[in-house]
Protein backbone atom coordinates (compact mmCIF):
# COMPACT_ATOMS: atom_id res chain seq x y z
CA UNK A 1 0.00 0.00 0.00
CA UNK A 2 1.49 3.76 -0.84
CA UNK A 3 1.72 5.67 1.77
CA UNK A 4 -0.08 9.26 1.33
CA UNK A 5 2.30 12.05 1.33
CA UNK A 6 -0.29 14.11 2.19
CA UNK A 7 1.30 16.11 5.81
CA UNK A 8 4.38 14.64 5.18
CA UNK A 9 6.18 17.27 2.90
CA UNK A 10 8.23 20.14 3.38
CA UNK A 11 9.26 22.80 0.93
CA UNK A 12 12.82 24.00 0.70
CA UNK A 13 14.22 26.88 -0.95
CA UNK A 14 17.38 27.95 -1.69
CA UNK A 15 19.37 31.08 -2.54
CA UNK A 16 23.04 32.36 -3.67
CA UNK A 17 25.75 32.74 -5.98
CA UNK A 18 25.72 30.17 -8.28
CA UNK A 19 28.55 27.68 -8.28
CA UNK A 20 29.38 23.75 -9.14
CA UNK A 21 27.61 21.19 -6.68
CA UNK A 22 24.59 23.14 -5.73
CA UNK A 23 22.37 20.48 -6.55
CA UNK A 24 24.28 17.83 -6.26
CA UNK A 25 24.66 18.69 -2.78
CA UNK A 26 21.49 19.22 -1.68
CA UNK A 27 20.31 15.78 -3.49
CA UNK A 28 23.05 13.72 -1.98
CA UNK A 29 21.66 14.68 1.75
CA UNK A 30 17.75 14.53 1.04
CA UNK A 31 19.10 10.81 -0.70
CA UNK A 32 21.15 9.80 2.31
CA UNK A 33 18.16 10.82 4.28
CA UNK A 34 15.81 8.71 1.99
CA UNK A 35 13.73 11.80 1.03
CA UNK A 36 11.58 12.17 -2.07
CA UNK A 37 12.02 14.85 -4.30
CA UNK A 38 8.91 14.85 -5.92
CA UNK A 39 9.24 18.62 -7.77
CA UNK A 40 12.07 21.03 -8.16
CA UNK A 41 12.34 24.09 -10.22
CA UNK A 42 15.77 26.43 -10.18
CA UNK A 43 16.87 29.19 -12.39
CA UNK A 44 19.73 31.40 -12.38
CA UNK A 45 19.07 35.15 -12.22
CA UNK A 46 22.06 37.48 -13.00
CA UNK A 47 24.10 35.55 -11.35
CA UNK A 48 22.14 34.41 -8.21
CA UNK A 49 20.84 30.97 -8.18
CA UNK A 50 17.61 30.05 -7.06
CA UNK A 51 15.62 27.07 -6.23
CA UNK A 52 12.49 25.37 -4.62
CA UNK A 53 11.65 21.89 -3.93
CA UNK A 54 9.03 20.40 -2.91
CA UNK A 55 10.15 16.62 -1.06
CA UNK A 56 8.22 14.01 0.36
CA UNK A 57 9.82 13.00 3.81
CA UNK A 58 7.24 10.41 4.65
CA UNK A 59 10.39 7.55 4.27
CA UNK A 60 12.73 9.46 5.35
CA UNK A 61 15.16 8.57 8.53
CA UNK A 62 15.11 12.22 9.74
CA UNK A 63 12.52 14.57 11.26
CA UNK A 64 12.45 18.28 9.55
CA UNK A 65 14.60 19.28 11.94
CA UNK A 66 17.39 17.44 11.45
CA UNK A 67 17.05 17.57 7.53
CA UNK A 68 16.97 21.62 8.24
CA UNK A 69 20.29 20.92 10.25
CA UNK A 70 21.93 19.32 7.43
CA UNK A 71 21.09 21.65 4.57
CA UNK A 72 21.36 24.81 6.20
CA UNK A 73 25.53 23.36 7.51
CA UNK A 74 25.46 22.48 3.10
CA UNK A 75 24.31 26.08 2.69
CA UNK A 76 27.28 27.48 5.00
CA UNK A 77 29.85 25.64 3.35
CA UNK A 78 28.52 26.59 -0.31
CA UNK A 79 27.55 30.31 0.65
CA UNK A 80 23.93 29.91 0.42
CA UNK A 81 20.82 30.57 2.15
CA UNK A 82 18.67 27.26 2.69
CA UNK A 83 15.38 27.32 3.94
CA UNK A 84 13.52 24.20 5.21
CA UNK A 85 9.51 24.65 6.03
CA UNK A 86 6.49 22.10 6.94
CA UNK A 87 4.09 22.62 3.74
CA UNK A 88 1.62 23.68 6.58
CA UNK A 89 3.99 26.30 7.40
CA UNK A 90 4.46 27.24 3.44
CA UNK A 91 0.72 27.44 2.75
CA UNK A 92 -0.38 29.39 5.62
CA UNK A 93 2.37 32.00 5.52
CA UNK A 94 1.67 32.21 2.04
CA UNK A 95 -2.03 32.64 0.99
CA UNK A 96 -3.94 35.55 0.30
Amino acid sequence: MEKSSEGTRVIITVLGHDRIGIIAGISTILAEANANILDISQTILQGFFTMIMVVDIAASIYEVGEIRELLEKKGEQLELKITVQHEDIFNFMHRI
